[in-house]
């Protein structure tokens, strides 16, 4: 009897579900999974073991869907819920994943939300701001920082160079932050989903274009304040290259950050 019992209990799934979804991941509960019985997420993990989604290399239940937004659908799960972040402005995403995983509930729940955008929300903001005494947008800092590189040009067009950027980096309070960045801005590499008042430095941006970004943070009226760079790795002229250089742009890399106020 025992040894039924074993094998049954391995046929079922763990009370604890570890996910990957979209390379982000989760654990949860199987009975936050299962709590919506005719959802997308009740039909894969309801079931017996073999039936489910398959694994990665690690072990984890894999989903392939957006996995940043993930995060909002095990939300309205675990307490029928919905609380978005300030500038929000992945609803029509997050209502795409809602219909995907067979969820009205939250679906309608979105659709009780104004957009950021509608005239409704614009006039509310813009009569809100003309108020006497109305809260001003918080102060507080946050630092950009990149590491780059220069790119030469090839067959014949070696005086040709243009800047390359790997990442930019961006550090400071999550609230302010996703104000001034909103969908641009990557959390993924951000395991603490707690207080918006905490601070970050695990952020970076969805895109390489670091005009962009500046253009992002007057626009929230931030003005830089300091700077500071690193010298490329290529020493003087004549020099030779460093250990562990290969190439030609690997001379010229190099790390600079600045830091934005809004008083």
């Amino acid at each position: 009897m025992a040894a039924t019992s074993e094998e049954g209990d391995e046929s079922e799934f763990p009370p604890v579900i570890e996910l990957n979804v979209g390379g982000v991941f989760y654990t949860t509960s199987h009975a936050t999974l299962t709590k919506e019985s005719n959802s997308l997420l009740a039909q894969l993990f309801g079931g017996p073991l073999s039936g489910g989604p398959y694994r990665d290399s690690k072990g984890k239940f894999f989903v392939d869907r957006d996995g940043v937004l993930f995060r909002y659908i095990l939300d309205y799960l675990r307490d029928q819920r919905i609380v978005l972040p300030e500038n929000f402005h992945e609803r029509r995403r997050l209502r795409h994943e809602a219909e995907y995983f067979n969820l009205p509930g939250l679906i309608a729940k979105l659709d009780s939300i104004p957009a950021a955008n509608s005239p409704s929300s614009l006039i509310a903001n813009a009569f809100h701001t003309a108020l006497p005494g109305a809260p001003t947008a918080p102060p507080g800092y946050i630092i950009i920082g990149y590491r780059g590189t220069f790119a030469f040009g090839r067959d014949g067009l070696a005086d040709v160079k243009f800047r390359k950027l790997t990442r930019i980096l961006v550090s400071g309070r999550v609230n302010l932050c996703r104000e001034v960045f909103g969908e641009t801005l990557n959390e993924s590499r951000d395991p603490d989903r707690g207080s918006d008042c905490r601070y970050s430095a695990r952020f970076f941006l969805k895109h390489n274009f670091l005009e962009q970004a500046f253009d992002n943070l007057q626009e929230a009226g931030f003005r830089c304040v300091a700077a500071a760079g690193s010298g490329t790795s290529c020493g003087g002229v004549g020099e030779p290259m460093k250990p562990g250089m290969d190439s030609e742009e690997n001379r010229w890399n190099h790390y600079n950050e600045f830091v934005f106020t809004r008083p």
